[in-house]
């Protein structure tokens, strides 16, 4: 037998413990090469619109291989750690250092090469119904299949690099124990888990503080709290696996009517044991489900977002030509405008009405605004009109004002927004009274009114007498092309704009926005982040199984050994069914669990950025896990507990 051959089957000697890790492995690689076909598929690329999409798949790979690379080198370690006796026993019987090492290397580099090998021939097996599904997602028509020849190469020589250097990797993670040191370092230790009172407390504090700080959390502050929410839960969790957990089971165990009833001694004393061996592994799995529960739930809510999306673009075209800067460049604009529409063959209604900007002479508040866009209350009700929306705002009277709301996410904001007072240097005082229910003007078509926190608040709706009274610095037109499906107009007026929008602080005499345009390309953003995250989160849905099966199944036969010993002492298979059920449920519901909790504080931090609730899918989202989980959770009880028997 060569040595190559001596590599070889150990890796096939093994396939059980190593056959989750395979899978995992070739899934990723699977995935990342259907994400790069679709990124090199020409009618995705050279799109103007669906490069986008493109770009966002691009994301997701590099998401996927920073993931696999962990996952990889997490696997390794953990196959290495738990096979330190073997290593003892051969070096004991005279293998080398380098021979041991080059050993491993091959081992390592078989798995590697059979899954980028498999990952790649499944790749192009399902090409052509993964490129179908993502035409699906984005609502565009069929793609064909095209076959790239930059998806293999980047595919095959990306993994191929990260197998090599995790391999290489490996000669630094077995390091230099002697042949004793590795024979007893493989054998499995049960002494009593150290627990400290202080870090289980810690544990709980940092939790509920986190989720504390993800439940109060306010429109304006979401963007500020995030990190230090994300660092004091992951931190927290840690600890909660590591320290919490044990002391929780330690305080079961001296409730002695409970620890002594029926099975409950051998499923806790077992219990502590293996969350001890196992807690980093149970806090990855939590962490990485956290990650793809709010990914996938955030984009689910595509919908929701969608209907926002209508709210925020009142009129199909928004075209607003800056003071004096209209004349003949204004009127040509507006007969491409109408030109287009009308070959479209769509209706249409307009609106012309007067932005005048006053000169501020001071306001309160923390802001300093110059010029101040104001628009008047009839104009205001005749926009609202145009655009099919119902308002049952009073009229204004003396000198109060309606801030103007510039998309959905402004209502949010409204809490933590100072009102302001405004003096013009003409001596007036216009007083912000509220704000308007509905978007008039869509963002990107005025300056923002002070710009505090992300908001677009875009100036001032003031009563007519008032608006009449006031002397402006000058005075921009806006015209609105009202169209009833305004989705329509996705395309038009390229020549003014190629992507949809021309904001108001460019150095263009104009700004425009062609709402279609802009719906349909955020439409395929989130489309195309709702399918990345779906991908994503399978991978790390299968590497989250992948770690507690083979933890499992490193732990197998001392489990044997020890029912085998149980059951001469008197314990029933009924019992042993029932005893080993419980702790593998707690095993795979408790990270679940705590990645649900994790994952519902930071949705109710991220409602708040939603003026529409997005309540219901991420339901849907977490039930949906759950149930998988439910299912895996069964087939490994039973694959298991018919290994565990065989004695």
């Amino acid at each position: 037998m060569t040595f190559r051959q001596f590599a070889y089957r150990n890796v096939t000697r093994n396939k059980r413990k190593y056959a989750a890790y395979f899978v995992c492995s070739s899934f990723s690689v699977m995935i990342f090469f259907l994400c790069a076909l679709f990124v090199f598929h020409p009618a995705i690329k050279d799109d103007l619109i669906l490069s986008t999409a493109a770009n966002t798949m691009l994301a997701a790979e590099g998401i996927i291989f920073v993931f696999s690379s962990l996952f990889v080198l997490v696997s390794v370690g953990s196959f290495l750690q738990s096979r330190k006796l073997e290593f003892g026993i051969l070096l004991m019987h005279g293998m080398t250092k380098g021979q041991l090492n080059k050993m491993v290397f091959l081992e390592n580099m078989m798995i590697g090469g059979s899954a980028i090998l498999s990952g790649t021939l499944l790749g192009m097996l399902l090409g052509k119904l993964f490129l179908m599904i993502g035409a699906g997602f984005l609502g565009i028509g069929p793609l064909e299949f095209y076959f790239s020849w930059q998806a293999p190469v980047l595919t095959i020589s990306s993994f191929v690099l990260l197998f090599v250097l995790i391999s290489l990797g490996t000669f630094v993670l077995i390091g230099q124990d002697s042949p004793r040191g590795l024979f007893h370092g493989g054998r499995r230790t049960e002494q009593a888990p150290r627990i400290s009172l202080l870090w289980a407390a810690a544990s709980a504090l940092l939790l509920l503080g986190g989720y504390a700080l993800a439940a109060s959390a306010s429109a304006s502050s979401v963007e500020r709290v995030m990190f230090p929410v994300v660092a004091i839960t992951v931190i927290g969790t840690y600890l909660f696996y590591t320290q919490l957990s044990l002391y929780i089971a330690g305080v079961l165990r001296s409730i002695r009517r409970f620890y002594w009833h029926k099975t409950n001694l051998i499923m806790l004393s077992g219990l502590s044991y293996r969350w001890k061996a196992n807690g980093r592994m149970f806090f990855m799995v939590t962490i990485v489900s956290a990650v793809s529960f709010t990914s996938v739930g955030v984009f689910a809510s595509i919908h929701t977002l969608s209907r926002e999306l209508k709210l925020d673009y009142p009129a199909a075209v928004g075209y607003v030509a800056k003071g004096d800067q209209g004349g003949d460049r204004e009127k040509h604009d507006l007969q491409g405008i109408r030109s287009e529409l009308e070959r479209l063959g769509l209706p249409y209604e307009t609106l012309t009405l007067p932005v005048k900007y006053a000169e501020v002479a001071s306001q309160t508040g923390p802001d300093l605004t110059r010029q101040l866009p104001l628009i008047a209350y009839s104009d205001y009700l005749q926009a609202l009109e145009k655009a099919g929306f119902v308002s049952g705002e009073q009229p204004l009277q003396g000198s109060e004002g309606l801030v103007m709301i510039g998309s959905q996410r402004d209502r949010s904001l409204t809490s933590s927004r100072a009102k302001a007072v405004y003096t013009l240097k003409q001596g007036m005082e216009i007083v912000e009274a509220g704000y308007t229910a509905h978007v008039p003007i869509a963002e990107y078509l005025l300056p923002e009114l002070d710009g505090r926190d992300g908001g677009d608040f875009s100036g001032i709706v003031v009563s007519d007498s008032l608006f009449q009274a006031v002397i402006p610095a000058y005075t921009d037109r806006y015209t609105g092309f009202y169209v009833e499906d305004f989705p329509q107009t996705s395309g038009i007026a390229r020549s003014l704009s190629d992507k949809g929008k021309v904001a108001y602080e460019s150095d263009a005499p104009y700004a425009v926005v062609v709402s279609g345009t802009l719906f349909e390309i955020q439409k395929i953003l989130y489309s195309t982040m709702l399918f990345a995250s779906l991908l994503v989160g399978t991978v790390f849905f299968i590497a989250a199984g992948s770690f507690l099966y083979f933890r499992l199944y490193t732990d197998l036969d001392h489990d044997r050994q020890q029912y085998s010993t149980l059951s001469k002492m008197g314990l029933t298979e009924q019992e042993l069914d029932h005893t080993v059920t419980l702790q593998l449920a707690l095993m795979f519901f408790i990270p679940v669990g705590m990645a649900i909790l994790h994952s519902l504080f930071a949705f109710i931090a991220l409602q708040q950025l939603f003026y529409l609730s997005i309540a219901v899918e991420t339901g849907a989202v977490l039930a949906g896990y759950l149930a998988v989980q439910g299912l895996y959770f069964f087939l490994i009880r039973g694959r298991y507990l018919r290994n565990l028997k065989k004695n």
